[in-house]
């Protein structure tokens, strides 16, 4: 049998202890350092961390694997407070609390909702519709406590409408970094698709991370360049090749529109000229005035 690696990009600490194929998908057990201590959801002590493992273990969604599904599959953890015996959950650090996900699967949504929506990237991925909102909503809240390292070099990023809903006015703003193209990172999201929302998502970078930003992707519409001419002034404008092909198809599809009602109206009904009816698999037609014996036996009907 032959064997493959492959390179996994894990958070710090979190180690691949086993890998098992199940049907379609893959499943990957990970491990990660518990912490030494916890503080207590109850009654608010902080005392030294006193693990219990549970036997049923959690699977969690993370990115795809070869165009299929992949999972990370874990022991749940739980610490239980020795002062008022209140039992909470180790959150892993590659998870949010409450969720069967991982945080670069939510990433990895934001992305695909970019020139689509939330039912058309929820079928595509095989979760729900409401899964993707709750997703939206988790960024958009982490978003307004979120703070961008003053050190982290940013060069190139995008700026896009995200639409949640069909036929509903549901919009974001998403600003992501496009400095590894190979592994783009969403920097914020804002309410809204307006000037507004695109320098909420810009000013979460600072002044020097903003000038030494080369170049930002948007579509376009003005409003995102608007926003980016005002606090990018070194970077220049790209247009993606899914806007300008989305234009093109827009504008080609309205001159189609525009004459097809005239190329109807100048149609005239008759029949094939210059085929014959015996190769279209017509009967020929008999010739003549008299048609009265047409509907006899062996007569054409």
């Amino acid at each position: 049998m032959a064997a493959i690696t492959i390179d996994v990009d894990l958070p710090e600490g979190v180690t691949i202890t086993a890998y098992q194929r199940h049907g379609d998908g893959h499943g990957f057990e990970v491990s990660w350092p518990w912490p030494s201590r916890c503080r207590c959801d109850h009654c608010r002590r902080e005392e030294d961390a006193h693990p219990e493992i549970k036997e049923a273990v959690q699977v969690v969604r993370d990115l795809d694997l070869w165009g299929q599904p992949s999972f990370w599959i874990h022991q749940p953890a739980f610490h239980r407070c020795p002062h008022c015996h209140h039992r909470q959950y180790l959150t892993p650090p590659f998870k949010r609390r409450d969720t069967s996900y991982t945080y670069r699967f939510e990433q990895h949504v934001l992305r695909s909702l970019i020139g689509s929506n939330e039912e058309e990237v929820a079928r595509r991925l095989g979760i729900s519709a409401e899964t993707v909102g709750l997703i939206v909503r988790n960024q958009l809240a982490d978003t307004k406590a979120k703070v961008i390292d003053p050190q982290r070099q940013v060069t190139d990023v995008g700026i896009d409408e995200l639409s949640l809903k069909k036929r509903h006015q549901l919009y974001v703003t998403i600003l992501t970094d496009l400095s590894h193209p190979d592994r783009p990172e969403v920097l914020a999201v804002a309410e809204g698709r307006d000037e507004a929302a695109g320098r909420e998502c810009l000013e979460k970078l600072s002044q020097e991370q903003r000038l030494r930003v080369q170049t930002y992707r948007a579509d376009m519409g003005p409003a995102f360049h608007a926003a980016c001419r005002g606090l990018l002034p070194n970077a220049r404008a790209v247009i993606d090749r899914f806007h300008v092909a989305k234009k093109f198809n827009e504008a080609v599809d309205r001159e189609r529109k525009k004459n097809h009602a005239g190329l109807q109206a100048d149609a005239l009904e008759g029949s094939a000229e210059g085929v014959s009816l015996v190769n279209v698999g017509v009967p020929p037609q008999p010739r003549g005035p008299d048609r009265a014996r047409e509907g006899e036996a062996g007569g054409v009907v």
